[in-house]
């Protein structure tokens, strides 16, 4: 078991950068579990971005935000990151990060809060 919290969101201008961070907050177990980050912005489903393995040998992303966003890991740390660069408007959502599913976007049972992501035109 493994509580998540996400750190980094903001608002920042269309063509812009951010970094969002995934903590592990409790649990002695996410060096075991793959990493997913998912957004969901107003009136949309919630919706896969991208995911990493627990070794961080092996990413997938969504073909939305391939080549723009950027997930990686650092097990010492006990953290998950997510890089965005060239954010554009369709990127404002609630972003959200996962433990425990597959690269596929399926399956996972540990969530954080949320971080808002907004940009602007």
């Amino acid at each position: 078991q493994v509580q998540l919290r996400e750190s980094g969101g903001g608002l920042v201008q269309a063509g812009g950068s951010l970094k969002l961070s995934c903590a592990a907050v409790s649990g002695r177990t996410f060096t075991r579990y793959s990493i997913g980050w998912f957004r969901q912005a107003p009136g949309k489903d919630r919706e896969f971005v991208a995911a990493i393995v627990s070794s961080g040998g092996n990413t997938k992303y969504a073909d939305s935000v391939k080549g723009r966003f950027t997930i990686s890991r650092d097990n010492v740390k006990k953290t998950a990151y997510l890089q965005m660069n060239s954010l554009k408007s369709d990127d404002t959502a609630v972003y959200y990060c996962a433990a425990g599913g597959n690269l596929g976007g399926s399956g996972y049972g540990y969530w954080g809060q949320g971080t808002q992501v907004t940009v602007s035109s």
